[in-house]
């Protein structure tokens, strides 16, 4: 495969795709059980779910509206606690985000975590800087894989005009859903907890086994 200066923009997932964050979901999936249930469910039960808005998810586990803003509560908490220690970025994924930069793609974040802690992700992993524009879970009315962050994201970046020349890389089905809904190309990456098997069965236009594979991959690829 040859380098991608065709692309427009590239819009990433952060969870999974940018930050290794699973053991800090885990450990404040199962604290958060604990606290709130009699027993606490298998942790591929709450995996199953990543790339869903934190509500959403939790509302899978809770009898009611009040038990699930509970669960909330617990959670964040928690997690704000483990975070600084636990996120760390995956191999490659500043030095990429800085080459796409260079070669004038616009790149973007769509992730379903609210703002605050987003933010506090990108600041830890040292990305930041690089990264041009953020979609939050919080801050649309319907997330992935609903395709309005994606469309968002493409806004605000101004490359909307071209959506076969931008690309969603993420790491769960709700990313590619969100991307193929919104009309532009998408990419797996094999480095996040999901069963690749899972992904692969989302019919993605590019499958990722390393992150520098998305400065080799073109919109001409597929």
């Amino acid at each position: 495969m040859s380098s991608s200066p065709d692309w427009r923009g590239v819009l990433f997932d952060l969870d999974g795709t940018l930050a290794d964050t699973v053991e800090l979901i885990l450990r404040s999936f199962r604290h958060t059980m604990r606290r709130h249930l009699d027993a606490v469910p298998p942790d591929d039960r709450f995996l199953a779910t990543i790339g869903k808005p934190l509500p959403v998810q939790l509302r899978d586990f809770a009898d009611d509206d009040d038990h699930w803003r509970a669960m909330r509560e617990t959670y964040v908490a928690y997690q704000r606690s483990l975070h600084d220690d636990l996120v760390r970025p995956f191999p490659g994924a500043r030095a990429t985000i800085e080459q796409l930069r260079a070669r004038g793609v616009r790149v973007g974040i769509v992730t379903s975590k609210g703002h605050r802690i987003a933010r506090r992700t990108l600041e830890v992993c040292g990305l930041d800087r690089w990264v041009e524009h953020v979609v939050c879970g919080d801050e649309v009315r319907r997330g992935k894989p609903d395709p309005e962050p994606v469309h968002r994201a493409m806004e605000a970046l101004g490359i909307e005009d071209a959506p076969r020349r931008v690309m969603i890389v993420g790491d769960s089905p709700f990313d590619l859903r969100a991307g193929r809904a919104a009309g532009i190309r998408t990419a797996a990456v094999g480095w996040g907890p999901l069963d690749r098997r899972v992904l692969r069965a989302e019919g993605p236009d590019f499958f990722l086994d390393r992150m520098e594979d998305v400065l080799r991959v073109t919109p001409q690829n597929r």
